[in-house]
């Protein structure tokens, strides 16, 4: 006869957990959370591991991430900790976005359809960017004509990446988007660089503009677009906007120095990313600060020596 048993709990009068914090702490350095401290929210990161004790069930509500043995709450995978008033959840870090309307991501055009483009929003199904939702080239607001649908691949095509807004959800669960703003469209003059979702915070603002001429779009889906600087006198104007410059394929001429600029910001983020440090615009100005003041060229950036000195200097800073 085969018998199962769950594994015992860690005993633990306080229900205090003790995780080991990958990001700027020594390997043998322990990062210790409460969760019954009211400033639980403001007091850091709090990674937890699969079956590790969080809390007592009786004083706490289990969340998404969690499962409840023993009375007490438990996770259930990898990711941050996260509570809500007496409600607590595990977000996974390896996990597909996780949508909710109003949200600012990246993504990529996958699929022309009839009146519609298939979007992939690394999420569990590919979004749908409507005709009817996007800005037409001078701006007019009118309804969409069979002109407009014959000529969508002028718009977007295949292989094109946009940055785009979540509008509403369909009856099978995929999200809507939209790009009525001047602010959001086809994107150019950069590169894209992808992380977990998890990483990606919730900002007053998605898009930044760092001191080096580099700008910055933060999709809370994962997919990060690291470009040349753009003025706002370029971005935006009050008689609409010029089609050639907003659907076009074209990259503009790039110097030097902004190509190095791109490069140093990108690699900074994959090596933020590789020990799963969140990426906010403080954490980004400050590990661009401690790059350019390092010998080593933009690749060194990259290397596993680099990258622990480069999160060593942030959690110091922070």
């Amino acid at each position: 006869m085969i018998t199962f048993s769950s594994f015992p709990a860690p005993s633990n009068d306080n229900y205090r957990s003790s995780v080991t914090y990958p990001t700027g702490l020594d390997k043998d350095e322990e990062f210790d959370f409460d969760l019954d401290n009211d400033d639980f929210t403001s007091s850091g990161r709090k990674l937890t591991c699969p079956g590790e004790a969080l809390t007592s069930s009786q004083a706490f509500m289990r969340g998404h991430g969690t499962y409840v043995d023993n009375e007490e709450v438990i996770a259930s995978v990898a990711g941050i900790v996260e509570r809500v008033n007496k409600l607590i959840s595990v977000r996974a870090i390896r996990t597909r976005y996780n949508p909710e309307v109003g949200d600012l991501i990246v993504g990529r055009i996958t699929e022309v359809q009839p009146r519609r483009w298939k979007v992939d929003a690394n999420s569990r199904q590919d979004a749908v960017l409507m005709l009817s939702s996007v800005n037409l080239p001078g701006g007019v607001q009118r309804r969409k004509l069979e002109s407009d649908e014959l000529q969508m691949r002028t718009f977007f095509e295949e292989g094109d990446l946009l940055v785009a807004e979540v509008q509403a959800f369909f009856a099978d669960g995929a999200m809507s988007l939209h790009t009525r703003s001047l602010k959001y469209g086809k994107l150019r003059n950069g590169q894209l660089v992808t992380v977990p979702p998890a990483l990606i915070r919730r900002l007053k603002s998605h898009f930044l503009a760092l001191p080096c001429g580099v700008d910055l779009i933060l999709g809370l889906n994962g997919y990060i677009w690291v470009s040349k600087h753009v003025k706002e006198s370029e971005q935006e104007g009050e008689e609409g906007f010029d089609a050639e410059a907003v659907y076009s394929n074209r990259n503009d001429d790039i110097d030097d120095a902004t190509r190095s600029a791109v490069s140093r910001v990108s690699n900074i983020i994959r090596m933020l990313a590789a020990h799963f440090v969140p990426l906010t615009d403080t954490i980004l100005l400050n590990a661009y600060e401690w790059a350019v003041d390092q010998d080593g060229s933009i690749r060194d950036l990259l290397q596993e020596d680099a990258g622990e000195a480069l999160v060593a200097a942030i959690s110091a800073q922070l």
